[in-house]
């Protein structure tokens, strides 16, 4: 079974990687080499096996690729053209942030669609952008729809639908409607705790993460107890084997206790809704359950081999999925490793502990090569994390998933129960929070394929080596000090910060976080980027453990969402920011992150010089009187704080996202006006005025973007009239922090990627 797997899988693989002239040779080099072996070996039915599963998961994925790409959704997609389609939900409606308005993301199954004068049937999907009404549709409602279709990525999806509002023409089935109470009552159960449990526990129980903040979300990921916030095979395994226990207690016995684990997976398919993740997940928690008991390895890779085969058959488009990697590769690390290192650590620790710390460690070791290629990141931690939640994550599942249940009865005592799951999410929480605060959580790792495959080497070899080293106590505990030193102490980084710095550019993503060195251990922090996290480390790095005043620019989430980051275990002695209170949801986050720290918001005032340590400062923009115009956050940018500062003699302009229009109004305000140092509007967006800009005369200019991002920043046409001019173009996504120093050869720079 797990050779039939493999050849599912990369049959799969190749089916949707390669084009289909490569495809055909692949596929007649393999029939080719089967022939070869049968003739020499023997092993027919082995083969034939091998053959059949690999033509079955390919040919089933190419054809339905070409479906995807061929049919009449796809055609008048191409055509761009406006249409009317009809078709059933089939994910929840998901509301997101754009970059003027919300709106709402979904996927409906068209059954209809109506276009350039024909209607056709058929069966396929889109992916749906609308507005607010969409998000009072429910997941299995058929509606009717208007609008404009465009091309898609993915092999699963034929267009995008640019839709007007939906009119339901049926709702959902009995089954879903039921699924929606309970998800309903889940969060009702939990609803009076603290938001991040309020958010975990529907997050842990069903997969539904809406309510989950980023920052959560964050410490989680360098934790590496992401697998947390959706529905896993572990979730599955934990409800389905409480439902067990409950039918042996009642006296179910024999073939009853499996139809007991039947409506129990259903039942969480249904509550987590048959997306392919959940279907994933349903399997992988099935293998779990049959690998329980006499000769475990024998019929868990057994059953993991099935599992394969069955869910690629199903679900060909799982072959590149990550997650589909990460539940495989997991499980046969639980598998195969954990029952190695844990006989090798009884002998010298209880079976329990022993079993405890192998389990997470075989999973975390087997996906360690996956996570590093999609995140960039080793977690240090992960292992550690997951052991220390381990004994909060079952009573929370089976808790939130009792709340909701029992909500449906009574309120009050689904309330009780909710209250339960939130305490021992609460433990999750604090332990994800204070784990990703440690110097040396994660460690950068390269995503490129000499960085993967000397880390997926070393993960070979480490899984071969760890039973000699877990065998005493010897070797194992120092190995675990060793890991604890590595974690606890932050490695020094040679010449950072450089001793003669004077301005620092952090790189926090699609963001800006800036700060200008006030004195020894001390900044003034200019904006903090879109996430805590990242703006933290620089300052530390950075050694600033003192900010005298911190400005924030303008009120969109990428240059304040990380503003407790920046108070976070620091001496903060004010919080300025622009006059114009727009958006209102930046304005209220940037006050309760201040007012955490016992600090409010103030207005940067315009047109005053002062001086904060080393740095003198003057406000050149907003203007007093200037309002928020149009709709809510459109007036943001150009009511942007730009700062004119000065420090150890350099001259330094922060224009945070400020607009054309504003540029040119500074650049009649201020004819002649020369610096030393730029920081390029709006994270070098097209949309500049370019005279003014390279009137300045800056040598250095500093660029603030997140790598690969949606915006195409920054723009060439910008960087090259710059560079022309004789600056020296930094970025972030490209050079990582960046340091402006002062040497006795002039301005110089200095990059950490």
């Amino acid at each position: 079974m797990p050779l039939l797997a493999a050849a599912a899988w990369l049959a799969g693989l190749a089916a949707q990687l390669l084009s289909p002239r490569p495809l055909t040779g692949v596929t007649v080099a393999v029939l080719v080499t089967a022939v070869l072996v049968v003739r020499r070996h023997g092993h027919g039915t082995t083969v034939a096996a091998v053959v059949l599963v690999a033509v079955a998961v390919g040919g089933g994925a190419a054809v339905r690729a070409e479906q995807t790409r061929t049919n009449a959704v796809a055609d008048l997609a191409g055509e761009r053209a406006v249409v009317t389609v009809t078709g059933t939900l089939v994910a929840d409606p998901r509301p997101v942030e754009g970059r003027f308005a919300d709106r709402v993301l979904t996927r409906l199954e068209v059954r209809e669609v109506t276009g350039r004068g024909a209607t056709t049937r058929l069966r396929t999907r889109v992916l749906v952008l609308g507005d607010q009404p969409w998000a009072e549709v429910r997941l299995g409602d058929t509606v009717r729809a208007s609008g404009r279709l465009d091309t898609a990525d993915g092999h699963d999806l034929a267009a995008v639908l640019v839709a007007g509002d939906p009119e339901v023409v049926a709702g959902a089935g009995p089954w879903w409607r039921g699924a929606d109470a309970v998800r309903r009552s889940i969060r009702e159960a939990v609803d009076h705790r603290p938001p991040a449990q309020a958010a975990l526990v529907p997050a842990l129980v069903t997969g539904d993460d809406q309510l989950l903040d980023t920052e959560v979300e964050e410490d989680f990921r360098t934790t590496g107890l992401t697998h947390l916030l959706a529905v896993s095979g572990t979730n599955l395994t934990l409800v389905v084997g409480f439902l067990l226990l409950l039918a042996r207690w009642c006296g179910v016995r024999g073939r009853g206790t499996y139809v007991v684990g039947a409506l129990g997976i259903v039942g969480l398919v249904l509550l987590a809704r048959t997306e392919p993740s959940v279907l994933r997940a349903a399997v992988m928690g099935s293998v779990a359950l049959l690998a329980l008991g006499v000769h475990a390895l024998q019929r868990g890779f057994r059953a993991l081999g099935v599992a394969v085969v069955v869910l690629l058959l199903v679900q060909p488009g799982l072959a590149t999925s990550p997650g589909f990697a990460l539940s495989v590769l997991a499980t046969a690390g639980i598998l195969v490793l954990a029952p190695v290192w844990r006989d090798a650590m009884a002998r010298w620790l209880p079976r329990w502990v022993a079993e405890a710390v192998a389990v997470p460690l075989a999973a975390q070791l087997a996906c360690t090569p996956v996570v590093a290629a999609l995140s960039g990141e080793v977690s240090l931690v992960a292992v550690a994390a997951n052991l220390v939640v381990a004994p909060a994550v079952g009573p929370a599942t089976v808790l939130g998933l009792g709340g909701g249940l029992v909500g449906l009865v009574s309120e009050p005592a689904g309330a009780v129960l909710g209250t339960g799951a939130g305490w021992c999410v609460g433990w999750i929480v604090a332990v994800a929070d204070r784990g990703a605060d440690l110097p040396t959580a994660a460690v950068d790792w390269g995503t490129g394929p000499v960085a993967l495959v000397v880390l997926s080497a070393g993960c070979v070899l480490l899984a071969l080596l760890l039973r000699r080293v877990l065998v005493g106590p010897t070797t194992a505990v120092p190995l675990a000090l060793l890991l604890a030193v590595a974690v606890l102490v932050r490695p020094p980084t040679p010449g950072w910060p450089a001793d003669d710095w004077v301005l620092a550019m952090c790189d926090v993503g699609q963001g800006d976080a800036l700060a200008l060195r006030s004195g020894p251990g001390e900044a003034v922090v200019v904006d903090a980027g879109p996430d805590p996290g990242p703006v933290d480390r620089c300052l530390d790095d950075l050694g600033v453990d003192r900010v005298p005043l911190v400005v924030l620019t303008h009120f969109h989430a990428d240059h304040v969402d990380g503003l407790a980051g920046v108070l976070d275990g620091r001496a903060v002695g004010a919080v300025e920011a622009t006059t114009v209170l727009d958006p209102a949801g930046g304005v209220a986050d940037a006050a309760a992150a201040a007012a955490g720290a016992g600090l409010t918001v103030g207005a940067a005032s315009y047109g005053g010089t002062r001086r904060v340590g080393d740095v003198t400062l003057q406000v050149l923009w907003p203007r007093p009187g200037t309002a928020a115009t149009g709709e809510e956050g459109e007036s943001a940018n150009d009511a942007s704080v730009v700062l004119l500062a000065e420090v150890g003699g350099v001259r330094v302009l922060l224009t945070g996202d400020l607009e054309p229009p504003g540029q040119a109004a500074l650049a009649r305000a201020l004819p002649g006006l020369q610096v030393d140092v730029l920081k390029l509007p709006h994270h070098g967006s097209r949309y500049q005025d370019l005279p003014f800009l390279t009137s300045l005369g800056a040598q250095v200019v500093l660029v603030s973007a997140g790598e690969d991002n949606d915006y195409g920043h920054p723009a060439e046409e910008v960087l090259d009239p710059l560079s022309d001019a004789g600056a020296s173009i930094l970025r972030t996504d490209e050079d990582g922090d960046v340091l402006v120093r002062v040497t006795d050869d002039g301005l110089a720079t200095r990059t950490r990627e």
